[in-house]
């Protein structure tokens, strides 16, 4: 056998040892990434008694649905909560992707004399800011956004990291596409959106993806600015739950009452079921977006 056909067979071989490694430790850390997840679902199906007294497993112990039994006590008051919360969530990734896209179209064209002027506001809220107590004070006071969904939206409308990963996109686009559109007759603002916007599906997605997580998770804010029940997004709904949960249970031992009655550990379990699956199953349409989203906006200043 010649020599080069021993190369290739050695880089063959090798190749193949290398995507066998590969295979191996993507899908243990797979199974590291899955398994706490079934472990999650397997424990808002168990009991608190078995959760109590064998701990937690992969499968159900003492399989029962009180703890989604306890969420539904009050379905109208469910629906209400994921309709708050989806509706936050569209109006505020819809309109701070805009709002995003449009600045970092802004301050990546080389031709806009005053970005880096502009840019330095920006990147010096990364260093300093008002603080909490400086804002509460602006949305309550000032704003008057007691009670109100803008107090919800206008928190997560804009960030520097995403305007950051924008500009990576938009910069990628060659200035030759713009010029050609001046020449056509087309001004910035049909620019931006018949070409611009176009031209960056996977940054859209990325940064949208990020909004979207930012506002379905967020029960801070309705924590701070709304003590309207009926205005309770998903996430804080729960949570008061959850308080209102723990008290009982609290209750129950100063009384001397049966506490294993009262499904803490379990509930806290289904409650994370109920709020991070919607999401979960719509990762799966953005995923190749995000990645690489995440790997330019990694590489480009």
């Amino acid at each position: 056998m010649s020599t080069s056909g021993r190369r290739k067979i050695r880089v063959s071989g090798s190749t193949i040892v290398f995507n066998v490694i590969s295979y191996v430790v993507v899908t243990l850390f797979a199974l590291a990434c899955v398994l706490p997840f079934l472990m999650l679902l397997s424990g808002s199906l168990s009991s608190d008694r078995a959760i109590r007294s064998k701990g937690f497993s992969l499968l159900p112990q003492d399989f029962n649905l009180d703890s989604y039994k306890m969420i539904l006590d009050y379905p109208v008051t469910l629906i209400r909560a994921y309709g708050v919360t989806i509706g936050i969530t569209a109006v505020g990734t819809a309109v701070g992707l805009f709002l995003t896209a449009m600045t970092a179209y802004v301050i990546g064209r080389k031709s806009f004399k005053y970005r880096n002027k502009i840019s330095f506001f920006f990147y010096f809220t990364t260093l300093f800011n008002g603080g909490m107590l400086s804002t509460y004070i602006f949305f309550v006071r000032y704003l008057q956004l007691r009670n109100n969904y803008l107090a919800l939206i206008l928190p997560g409308l804009f960030n520097v990291f995403h305007l950051l990963i924008m500009r990576s996109f938009i910069s990628a686009i060659p200035a030759a596409t713009i010029e050609s559109a001046k020449i056509d007759g087309a001004g910035e603002f049909r620019i931006f959106c018949q070409i611009t916007l176009p031209l960056i599906p996977a940054g859209l997605a990325t940064i949208g993806l990020f909004k979207a997580l930012f506002y379905w998770n967020d029960w801070y804010n309705a924590m701070l600015y709304i003590n309207n029940r009926l205005m309770f997004p998903l996430q804080y709904m729960l949570w008061d739950t959850l308080n209102r949960s723990t008290a009982m249970g609290e209750i129950a031992a100063a009384t001397g009452a049966l506490v294993e009655d009262l499904p803490t550990f379990t509930f806290r379990m289904a409650m994370a079921m109920v709020t991070t699956g919607p999401i979960l199953l719509a990762y799966p349409f953005v995923q190749r977006f995000f990645i690489k989203g995440i790997t330019i906006g990694s590489v480009k200043g």
